[in-house]
């Protein structure tokens, strides 16, 4: 098992993508904290891994509250008594044209993506550092390359790339690797309420001509939490069927 006796720690982890990743990484032997805004949620994932024989913890935060990201942190460590893997998947989306764009859609979204991926690597770097490394795997998205309407969501998710860039240099020397998965459209409840007729146009557009499914992402963090990634740092990996190659 390529994460046997590790602690990952999975920002979202309650739904989507984060769940996904939350029980592919519970199947490779890792001991998973689950967190999420939404508790319930979280906890049921909980139970699905430790009823399989798993190890795991729920916890409720709000990653773009510096004090419960460091509770979170805190939490796990007291836990599990280390954090080997940070996985920052938890994100939303406020949709808007940026004309008629509220200042409360803009810092929402840049709260909870971007700042809160920064708090999360900012707690987790003395607990990974102290330990003698790990890895980070952040969540960046097609829509950093631009996307109608989503001004906000788009310079969020570009502003993820810089940072991870960036803190791949800072945190070298810790042996604390930061990487970025790039995912295109996927079956998750962020795409459910797009009808089905745009949802088929999307999917033209894509040279897979589909929608990722939540497991297929979560196998590309795998790879990145993983020893197998030990000489990779400061990249970011464009899971999106292909899209990314067209613009």
């Amino acid at each position: 098992m390529r994460l046997e006796n590790k602690v990952a720690l999975i920002t979202g982890g309650g739904s989507g993508i984060g769940e996904a990743v939350v029980k592919l990484f519970a199947s490779e032997g890792a001991k998973v904290v689950i967190a999420d805004i939404n508790i319930e949620q979280a906890e049921k994932v909980a139970g699905e891994v430790t009823g399989s024989g798993g190890e795991a913890l729920a916890v409720k935060v709000d990653i773009s509250n510096k004090s419960e990201v460091e509770k979170m942190v805190a939490d796990a460590k007291e836990k599990f008594g280390k954090i080997d893997i940070l996985i920052n998947n938890a994100g939303i989306n406020r949709d808007a044209f940026a004309v008629k764009m509220r200042e409360e859609q803009w810092d929402s979204v840049v709260d909870i993506n971007l700042k809160g991926t920064f708090l999360c690597c900012q707690a987790v770097q003395s607990v990974m550092a102290e330990q003698g490394g790990g890895k980070i795997v952040n969540t960046s998205s097609i829509g950093a390359l631009g996307n109608m309407g989503q001004a906000n969501y788009a310079a969020s998710k570009a502003g993820i790339i810089g940072l991870t860039k960036t803190l791949a240099l800072e945190f070298a020397r810790g042996k604390i690797y930061v990487n970025c998965i790039a995912p295109g459209a996927t079956k998750t409840p962020m795409t459910e309420g797009i009808p089905p007729d745009i949802a088929e146009k999307i999917a033209k557009k894509i040279p897979l001509r589909r929608f990722a499914e939540p497991e297929e992402i979560a196998k590309a963090h795998l790879f990145l939490a993983s020893s197998e990634s030990d000489y990779i740092t400061g990249q970011v990996i464009f899971v999106d069927g292909g899209i990314s190659v067209g613009i």
